[in-house]
């Protein structure tokens, strides 16, 4: 079996491949190169899961970043625990495999892939913040083996989840997660290693295909890839460089939670002046993920209503009822009863409410738990308040002697958005790629990742698929 490195450098495509990239253009050279063809949702927790179970959403029930309980009422976003991932995972099956051979001493390190916590992964990590009873947020990590995170974070300190989203991310986290990765790999030197590298994903959405404003960023994750390349090569491992999705430029955000309370879908709660969403309660609503959403129908007599309204909404592109999405692999039955598709230029916000003046509390904090869907405004301060940095300032004092803050700080100018994904990107400049020495053809499937990594643990030859 041998030894190998999966790293996934998020929203990586050959459109950003150049002169901002000199270690990853010159590596890419003499290694076999292939795009992938986008999966429906191509949003990270769902490639992710695809790529490790080599099925499809409709099977790992990985529909999105986040979908509708609909026994608990409530919509739920980056969740972590990995038993919500359904089918055995590539570590499983080759560890089954490996146990019939003479040395059965096979182990793997999911170093920040999702869906992370409580999996049969021999060691891990994954951000994890503290949340003290006084309502304050500190950051931190969770692993497995418990110790490797005291063990990490005194080699390289605290895990900087500040820098890992919201406005202040920087290269800082994803460095923490590469220098991380190589210290387990010199402790434990786990046959499979799984490293997560997020930063594009931050200055892509930020600022779309805008190569000069993203050219910084571009050389910090060239440089981040020549340390882990040139150190796991060194320790004689094949490493396999992929991405989930490209990210492309886009200009036009779909509000479609407020398109459905202007027909009467939607309910809320007023709180202290703030409306509150109300899933349970709501005839229809959507959970807006990149530039897909689901949408849930509650009430059966408004179904036709809804797909009307869907499908006069300018900037969908697909509107997919429960039995056109066996054809994109996404029908499962934590699917909504339509998935949305944006068209190129459009992606999907979750805002719900029509006044910003009653926004609930969390729409201006980084708060990915709390809100009915994903917001990439989290990547941007309120710009409107000239002052918008003293407040923070002063807000980070207030935490750092101990004071209750609410670090809300977040605009609610959704137009800031430039880059988006999630739909089926057909530009092969912009899909995700996959990179190594294996003989692969040059176009695969979402689910043909599974089986290059697979052939690569087992060092067999892989069969191209024309």
């Amino acid at each position: 079996m041998k030894k190998t490195v999966v790293l996934d450098v998020v929203g990586l495509s050959y459109s950003l491949i150049g002169e901002h990239t000199p270690f990853l253009k010159q590596w890419f050279a003499d290694k076999q190169q292939a795009t992938i063809t986008p999966m429906l949702p191509a949003v990270t927790t769902s490639v992710q899961s695809t790529y490790v179970t080599g099925k499809w959403p409709s099977e790992t029930g990985i529909v999105g970043n986040g979908w509708y309980d609909r026994t608990d009422c409530e919509v739920k976003f980056w969740k972590q625990s990995n038993k919500l991932v359904q089918g055995e995972k590539i570590w499983e099956a080759a560890r089954r495999e490996f146990a019939r051979q003479v040395n059965p001493a096979f182990t793997v390190s999911n170093m920040f892939w999702w869906y992370n916590m409580y999996s049969s992964a021999d060691f891990s990590a994954t951000p994890r913040p503290q949340y003290p009873s006084d309502g304050i947020k500190l950051p931190d990590c969770y692993t497995y083996p418990g110790n490797l995170r005291d063990r990490l974070q005194r080699e390289l300190g605290t895990f900087p989840l500040f820098q890992f989203w919201g406005p202040q991310t920087t290269i800082k986290s994803t460095r923490w997660i590469a220098d991380a990765s190589m210290l387990v790999d010199q402790w434990h030197n786990p046959t499979l290693t799984l490293v997560y590298l997020p930063h594009l994903d931050y200055c892509l959405q930020k600022f779309g295909q805008d190569i000069p404003k993203v050219a910084q960023d571009l050389r910090e994750i060239d440089d981040v890839c020549r340390d882990l390349i040139q150190f796991y090569e060194q320790r004689d491992a094949e490493v396999i460089v992929l991405s989930e999705y490209g990210i492309t430029t886009v200009s036009k955000p779909i509000h479609i939670n407020r398109i459905l309370r202007e027909a009467g879908m939607i309910r809320y709660r007023e709180e202290r002046g703030l409306e509150l969403f109300d899933a349970g309660a709501s005839p229809a609503f959507a959970t807006a993920d990149h530039q897909i959403a689901h949408v849930y129908v509650n009430e059966k007599s408004v179904y036709d209503k809804v797909r009307g309204i869907l499908e006069n909404t300018p900037g969908i592109d697909l509107v997919l009822d429960k039995e056109q999405q066996r054809a994109c692999h996404i029908n499962h039955e934590r699917s909504g009863d339509f998935v949305v598709v944006a068209d190129a230029d459009s992606w999907f916000t979750y805002y719900y409410w029509l006044d910003d003046a009653h926004a609930p509390d969390f729409a201006r904090l980084v708060a990915i738990h709390q809100k009915p869907g994903y917001d990439p405004v989290e990547l941007f301060m309120d710009q409107t308040n000239p002052f918008i940095k003293l407040k923070a300032g002063y807000k980070l004092a207030r935490k750092l002697v101990g004071f209750r803050y609410l670090m809300n700080v977040i605009s609610l100018d959704a137009t800031l958005v430039k880059g988006s994904h999630g739909r089926l990107e057909s530009n092969p400049q912009f899909q995700p790629v996959f990179v190594s020495r294996q003989n692969i053809a040059k176009q695969l499937a979402a689910t043909d990742v599974y089986h290059q990594i697979w052939a690569t643990l087992m060092a067999e030859k892989t069969v191209v698929r024309q």
